[in-house]
């Protein structure tokens, strides 16, 4: 049973991969009814999480029944989300301008890598190359080393899924006042440079400089790092604020070391610290550390894998994980106090009737 904010929302996605089906699983969660339009012989598969939540319908949008069939369930949609390259909606007679003609308060959501226009817009892509554009993968990684690639998470899903189910969200709370519908460019080049915005900030300010390990919060600092442990696991130290630091000297009983005297920010002396810190923490084991300071002021975590994190008492405490059809997996985020979402189910195994989608949805 749908539960969650967005409960009584209609959204037809069109089956894609990456941020496409991650801003549609979000929705799904918090209440939205999403339907996803597939290709006849389209499936998921059950460690498919992104595709969470919803049902599944295959219609041949080669054929013009099947378009028609596509402009039906979108005269009653709230809302769309689709992730071809530009152009390829509007070849398919599926364009903005056909689905407005036909649901005036239609909320359209475009996601592309490069935007809908501009020098690039029809080039192939992924989400590394979208992070290198906006000038946010420059600064990741350490000094000696090329760019390292931040997973998936900085373009597809944070610059590009997050960005567009906020807009999606946005643009139906204004379609409420004003009976319109509209179409959403939703480019990870943009939601990318867009998440930098601080950094831009800080380097204007001349608090962050294009070299990488040698700033606040990207290695260069000793007191906001991670670092190995004699286990061979991580522990990862964000003792930023100066009561947290001197927080972190005292366990580690670095009050009185002459290398720890001077200042925290006297940037002369991170290179000579972080050595320092790098063979303590690598005399002891995770366990030692996470016993001394986890749950401190120091602003101290372990660092778990995939396998550990769902089983942290923390996590456990706040069901951050959940199991779903014999797949653990993250749970809705964020919460709700009056309307909570929940994962509406597993990944679609097979497309139901096209009738019995429709007639759901009032057709």
């Amino acid at each position: 049973m749908q539960q969650g904010p967005l409960k009584g929302i209609k959204i037809l996605e069109f089956a894609g991969i990456g941020p496409g089906p991650f801003c549609a699983m979000l929705l799904s969660d918090m209440g939205a009814d999403v339907v996803r339009l597939d290709r006849p012989g389209g499936r998921t598969f059950p460690f498919d999480l992104t595709a969470r939540g919803r049902r599944l319908v295959a219609v041949d949008l080669k054929q013009r029944q099947g378009v028609e069939e596509a402009l039906t369930l979108i005269a009653r949609a709230d809302a769309v989300i689709e992730g071809f390259r530009p152009g390829v909606m509007e070849r398919l007679g599926l364009g903005p301008e056909a689905a407005l003609a036909r649901n005036p308060r239609l909320v359209f959501g475009r996601m592309t890598g490069w935007g809908q226009d501009g020098p690039l817009a029809h080039a192939a892509g992924h989400d590394l190359n979208y992070v290198a554009l906006s000038g946010a993968l420059h600064a990741m990684g350490r000094a000696d080393f090329p760019p390292a690639p931040p997973l998936n998470l900085v373009g597809d899903f944070g610059g590009g899924a997050l960005y567009l189910a906020m807009g999606i969200c946005a643009a139906l709370l204004e379609a409420q006042r004003s009976g319109q519908g509209q179409v959403i460019d939703c480019a990870m080049t943009d939601g990318t440079a867009s998440l930098a915005t601080m950094f831009y900030g800080m380097r204007g300010a001349g608090l962050w400089t294009d070299e990488r390990d040698a700033n606040l919060l990207d290695g260069g600092a000793p007191f906001y790092d991670c670092y190995a442990c004699a286990c061979g696991g991580y522990v990862a130290i964000g003792a930023l604020e100066p009561q947290f630091y001197a927080l972190l000297l005292d366990k580690l009983d670095l009050q009185n070391a002459s290398l720890f005297a001077g200042p925290q920010h006297d940037r002369s002396q991170w290179p000579a610290r972080t050595q320092a810190l790098t063979e303590l923490f690598l005399g002891k084991s995770r366990a030692h550390w996470c016993a001394l300071m986890e749950g401190t002021d120091i602003c101290f975590a372990p660092v778990l894998s995939w396998a550990e994190a769902p089983h942290h008492p923390h996590n456990q405490a706040r069901n951050a994980f959940v199991d779903i059809g014999g797949l653990l997996q993250p749970n809705v985020a964020p919460r709700f106090s009056r309307t909570p979402g929940q994962v509406q189910g597993a990944p679609p195994r097979e497309a139901l009737a096209y009738r019995e989608v429709l007639a759901s949805w009032g057709g």
